[in-house]
This record gives structure tokens, C-alpha cells and sequence, in this order.
């Protein structure tokens, strides 16, 4: 299908551009066309979903014992607010451009071919990793509560990083193909799935709030902003890109240790941008993914400050866990029945961040094959369920073999760059629509702009700077590997450049 001929396609080569409207219109095509079931609520369950997970459970204590006390809670506003300002710029996109892909289908109609792979790409790598992180994070909960109850798994079926030898995880491998399959067989379906889960979820977190509460001690709040203590810095490809750059070496504690901190927690609010990969299965995408977005992204952060102000007053922050921080702070008062039920919250929390980051992959790689970047046999929806079964298998299965046979801890740090990083580009297009195409219907707008984008950029590149340099180095082999690929396949086969 060539492109329509009011609104032509700017640019030549490799920054043209795909206009709003022709990104809608292939999404009329039968063969291609994804199901709408999608309400405000399902969005919002959603992205609860993905949002709480290890973060909560796992981060806070160990922020607050290394980065910043009891301040924690302040480095969580921190973050939640730099999401916030990437957020209202993906509420602009996803109610103008309601098309699956996310950052990939916003840059496309803004920034231009070559950008829109570059992101797609960047996407594939963080939704990829992020589930297999994520599975195999959610297999070491199910194996800690088996083991509680006597059930042993055997060494060899537990993964590389408790394997002596030759390790396989079977639980993270399972886990992913059953996701799969749930995904294959429609979104509704896997809406349902993920509402019981997040109220499982949902109500641990509330367990933790309500009855910390009666444990809590003033005393463990003194000093809120402990006194800063200088960070002993990294050498070489260890250390934060920022120290190599400008010699600038962060702090622990102190006003600038929450900043630290907030680049820390960051981790825990990944996920919210995965909503907006949904967007072409949404009933009404133009009112409810702004809702949608937003909402989760709110609830969360509200959330993870209360959690954070109730675990460090329950236990003094130099003496938290670092690896089950709010289940040892309530052993440590005396009570252990919680910290099951802390265990099982996260372990059954964990499947849903998992299924919404392979259905954020799996939506991104359909919209790239739809527009002939990647082979158009992916594109094909399932005749029956109105889902993009083929790179749902596809996916699917190559992320279970990466999640049962790799110990991934050390490229959990990717899924960070690699949001930031589409939270850059996006925030850039706002600005570049606005100004190339001022006449489109936008049903919510971003407030200040170009300002807002502007700071949203700012405070994106202030947290990659803070990630290690060896990350920068990873990012930087995939991002070449990728361009190599669209050079050979992409820029020949796009729809886009047969149409022109």
C-alpha cells in the first residue's frame, strides 16, 4: 500500500518519515489486525502489573541500608517523577498514534525510518531481557517457598547461578512457554489472568503498609537524611559513565544520595511504558491510554513511598536485609508468618511483569514485520484469537531457552539503558510532531511544551550517565548489530520505501 496523498510522507531515504494516518489505516488491514478489548481498567491492571514487582520487594531495603536511609522513600518520588515526565509524553503519542509498537510506531510518524528501527531494536533487546530477568527472579521465590515446605528442586534443574555445573532452570523456562500460550490465545484472556494476579499482589503490598504500621518506630526515622558519605568510585568499565566523563564521583546519603538512590530505584517503575504497546487493542485508546498510563504509574509510586516509609521505620535502615528487606523486617519484629506471605505475594507478582514485558515484545516486533523492517510472515494474525501468534511462538521460546540457561544479572542493567533511552526519543518526537504536523487531533497534549520534554530528556541522560560504562559498552555492540541489520534487510524491504 502506498502512502495516502494528503498527508505524504516527509523525508527521503533513510528520515522518512510514516504519517499518523497511514499507521492507522494498516491497522484496517484483516490479515494484520490485532483485536480491540481493551478498557481503561484493563490498562491500568496492566500496568500495576509490570510496575510492582522485585522492585518493591527487594529494592527498598537495599537503598535504604546503602543509598539513603529512610530517605528512600523521597529517591522513589525522585524517579516516579522522571516517569512521570516520559509519561505524558507517551500519553500524547499513545492517544494520537493509537498503533501497536510504542516508541518504535511514535518515532516512525516523527523522527524518521532510521530512528524508528534504531528504538524498535533498543525495545526488542529490553522487553527480551527484561522477561527472561524477570522469569528467572520469579523461579529462585517458587524454589525459597518449595524449599519451606521440605520440596527440594534438584541442583541441575535450577539454573546456572546455584548449579555447580551444568544448570538448567526449569521453572523459568516453564513459566515463559505458559505465558506464551496465554498470550497466543488473546488479550482478554490475558487481561483476566493478570486482574486475579495483581489483586493477589495488590493485597500483599496492603498487608505490608497496614500491618507494619503497628511497628513502627520514631526513632528509626532520625536522621531522615543521614549524613552524606563519600561513595568509593569505580575503576575502568565498572565505574558510572558521569566519573569517566567529568570526575564527578556520586555520594551515599545526604540530598545528593537520594539522587543516587532515585537512578537505583529506577528499576522499579520499568515496565509503565509497556502499556502504550497495547494501544491498537484498546477500545477507546484516545481516552483510555492517557488514563492508562498515568493512573498505574501514580498508583505505583504512592505505593512504593508508603512501603518505604513503613519498612524503614519497622527496622532501623543500617540494619535491613538486603536481599528480603521487608520480610526480614518483619522477622525481625517478630513476626515470620508475614514474611511468607511477603515470599508468595512476590513469586505470584512476578508472572504478571513477566507476561506484560513478553506482550510489549511481541506487539513491538509485530509492528516492525507490518511495516517490512523485519520479514512480513510475522505480521499475520491468528485467524480465530486476533493475536500476532507467529513472534508470540517465535519469542516466546527463545526467551524461555535464554532464561533457563543464562545467568542474566549482570545484563539486568540493559532493560535500564534501554528504557531511558526510548524515554529520550520519545520525549524528542513530542516536540518534532508539534511542529511538523500542528494541525493532528491530539487528545491529550502534553503541558509546556517544548519545556517539558526538554527537562524529560535531561533527566533521562542524568540516569544513563549514571549506569556503569560497561553497560554504555553492551548497549552500544547491540545498537551496531542492529543498524548492520537494517541496512542489509530493513531499508530494502520497508513498506515505506516500496510505497515511495
Amino acid at each position: 500500500m502506498s502512502t495516502q496523498q494528503d498527508t505524504p510522507p516527509s523525508g527521503d531515504g533513510l528520515f522518512r518519515t510514516k504519517t499518523v494516518e497511514q499507521s492507522i489505516r494498516d491497522t484496517e488491514e484483516p490479515e494484520h489486525a490485532l483485536k480491540k478489548s481493551l478498557s481503561a481498567l484493563d490498562l491500568t491492571v496492566f500496568g500495576v502489573g509490570v510496575i510492582i514487582g522485585t522492585g518493591i520487594f527487594v529494592l527498598t531495603g537495599k537503598v535504604a541500608k546503602e543509598t539513603a536511609g529512610p530517605a528512600t522513600a523521597l529517591a522513589f518520588v525522585a524517579a516516579g517523577i522522571v516517569c512521570a515526565l516520559a509519561a505524558l509524553c507517551y500519553a500524547e503519542f499513545a492517544s494520537t498514534v493509537p498503533v501497536a509498537g510504542s516508541a518504535y510506531t511514535f518515532s516512525y510518524a516523527s523522527l524518521g525510518e532510521l530512528v524508528a528501527w534504531i528504538i524498535g531494536w533498543d525495545l526488542v533487546l529490553e522487553f527480551a531481557l527484561g522477561t527472561a530477568v524477570v522469569a528467572v527472579g520469579w523461579s529462585g521465590y517458587v524454589r525459597s517457598l518449595m524449599d519451606n515446605i521440605g520440596w527440594t528442586m534438584p541442583e541441575a534443574l535450577s539454573g546456572p547461578d546455584v548449579a555447580s555445573g551444568f544448570g538448567f532452570d526449569i521453572l523459568a523456562f516453564a513459566l515463559v512457554l505458559v505465558l506464551t500460550v496465554i498470550l497466543v490465545l488473546g488479550m482478554k484472556l490475558s487481561a483476566r489472568v493478570t486482574t486475579v494476579v495483581v489483586a493477589v499482589k495488590l493485597a500483599v503490598v496492603f498487608i505490608v503498609i497496614i500491618a507494619g504500621l503497628f511497628f513502627i518506630k520514631a526513632s528509626n526515622y532520625s536522621p531522615f537524611i543521614p549524613e552524606a558519605e563519600k561513595q568509593e568510585g569505580g575503576s575502568g568499565l565498572d565505574a558510572p559513565l558521569v566519573q569517566l566523563i567529568f570526575g564527578y564521583e556520586p555520594t551515599n546519603f545526604g540530598v545528593m544520595g537520594i539522587f543516587t538512590a532515585a537512578s537505583i530505584v529506577f528499576f522499579a517503575f520499568i515496565g509503565f511504558d509497556v502499556v502504550a504497546t497495547a494501544a491498537e487493542e484498546t477500545k477507546l485508546p484516545q481516552r483510555d491510554m492517557p488514563r492508562g498510563i498515568l493512573a498505574s504509574l501514580v498508583i505505583c509510586t504512592l505505593l512504593y513511598v508508603a512501603v518505604s516509609i513503613v519498612v524503614t521505620g519497622m527496622q532501623n535502615y543500617k540494619e535491613l536485609s538486603v536481599s528480603a528487606p521487608l520480610a526480614d523486617a518483619f522477622k525481625a519484629v517478630g513476626h515470620p508468618f508475614y514474611a511468607g506471605v511477603i515470599s508468595f505475594g512476590a513469586a505470584v507478582g512476578l508472572t504478571t511483569v513477566c507476561m506484560i514485558l513478553l506482550l510489549g515484545q511481541t506487539r513491538v516486533f509485530f509492528a516492525m514485520s507490518r511495516d517490512g523492517l523485519l520479514p512480513r510472515f510475522f505480521s499475520k494474525t491468528h485467524p480465530r484469537f486476533g493475536t500476532p501468534y507467529r513472534p508470540t511462538i517465535l519469542l516466546g521460546v527463545i526467551i524461555a531457552i535464554v532464561a533457563g540457561f543464562t545467568s542474566i544479572n549482570e545484563l539486568a542493567t540493559l532493560v535500564n539503558i534501554g528504557t531511558l533511552f526510548a524515554f529520550v526519543v520519545v520525549a524528542l518526537g513530542v516536540i518534532v510532531l508539534r511542529r511538523t504536523r500542528p494541525e493532528l487531533h491530539r487528545a491529550f497534549r502534553t503541558p509546556w511544551v517544548p519545556l517539558l520534554p526538554i527537562v524529560s530528556v535531561a533527566a533521562s541522560v542524568w540516569l544513563m550517565l549514571n549506569l556503569p560504562a560497561e553497560t554504555w559498552l553492551r548497549f552500544g555492540i547491540w545498537m551496531v548489530i542492529g543498524v548492520i541489520i537494517y541496512f542489509v534487510y530493513g531499508r530494502r524491504n520497508s513498506r515505506m520505501a516500496k510505497g515511495s
